[in-house]
């Protein structure tokens, strides 16, 4: 790619930009409206995915509400992503429904749910070595047009600033490191500022420092009046952030609710075919999901005979 690339790519998407700003009709669709706590914003009802004619899940009712982050937890394979992109009304229904702000996914136009809904996927890539701070502007797209546009530069430095891009935001997307990538991604969604957030494994490529960062934003989006669902591998942060727990295993929901009720070892266990002991942190009480494994060899049995005595003779 010649050097002029990236900026021929960059100046297109704001010419394509910049006419849907001026061909748009101002109000011309409805925009959300703050929900109250407790709020179904987006739900399943008797759901049934199918991907290659292979049944994925059967027979799912969820409900996301505003003001709790909703964790989806399980083994791989057990479905949770399929049920996330369902919520996000990008994979059709085999059997059942989807609804998202009360009336059936299938009623709402693109522009519409785009304005009522964000998907994190599990990983994102571009085609064009965009800048920061442009892949994290695109999350303003669906508000083109619309009474709250003007809110654009600010919800772009406000979703940087709180994952920490800011500091590369004229880095192109491409040189970033995966860790980089995945939380520029996840600015790119708190831009869009819709008041359901679906994110697919979003601590997955971040260290510890990230992962925690990540949790925080979704807890504090739920104490705005967001709804939040998450897809988690990490029982631990589930069980520290998250309001209720929905524990997915072959395609059916196993268990669901506050994590402090629903983590416990024989479920965890059976679902995981993993032994695991389930203890409350010493201090906060959180569960902590431990995997059982067999004691370490003693000091004494590690040392083998011919360094036992390795002194003078």
């Amino acid at each position: 790619m010649s050097a002029a690339a990236p900026w021929t790519a960059r100046a297109a998407w704001r010419t394509r930009r910049t006419l849907c700003t001026l061909l748009a009709p101002r109000h011309a669709r409805a925009l959300p409206f703050p929900a109250a706590p407790g709020t179904v914003l987006a739900e399943a009802h008797a759901l049934h995915i199918r991907l290659g004619g292979r049944p994925v899940l059967r027979g799912v009712e969820l409900s996301a509400r505003a003001g709790e982050v909703l964790a989806l937890v399980g083994p791989n394979g057990a479905g949770k992503s399929t049920l996330l992109a369902a919520l996000a009304a990008d994979l059709p229904a085999a059997e059942g429904e989807i609804r998202i702000a009360g009336r059936p996914a299938a009623d709402w136009s693109a522009p519409e749910l785009a304005l009522r809904r964000a998907m994190l996927p599990q990983s994102a890539q571009l085609s064009f070595p965009f800048p920061v701070a442009e892949v994290v502007r695109m999350g303003r797209t669906p508000w083109t047009g619309t009474a709250r546009a003007d809110e654009d530069d600010a919800a772009v430095a406000e979703a940087m600033a709180a994952t920490e891009v800011t500091g590369f935001a004229d880095r192109p997307f491409s040189a970033l490191s995966g860790g980089e990538r995945a939380r520029v991604a996840l600015a790119r969604v708190l831009a869009q500022r819709a008041p359901l957030l679906l994110l697919d494994e979003p601590t997955a490529a971040l260290d510890l420092r990230h992962q925690e960062l990540v949790l925080r934003l979704a807890r504090q989006r739920a104490e705005a009046g967001d709804a939040v669902v998450v897809v988690l591998h990490d029982l631990g942060l589930a069980a520290a952030y998250a309001d209720r727990v929905a524990v997915l295993h072959e395609g059916v929901i196993a268990a669901c609710g506050p994590p402090s009720g629903v983590f416990g070892p024989e479920l965890l266990s059976r679902v995981y075919r993993q032994p695991v002991e389930v203890v409350p942190h010493p201090r906060t009480g959180v569960p902590l999901v431990l995997p059982e494994r067999p004691a370490p060899p003693s000091s004494t049995a590690e040392r083998s005979p011919l360094t036992a005595d390795s002194g003078p003779r």
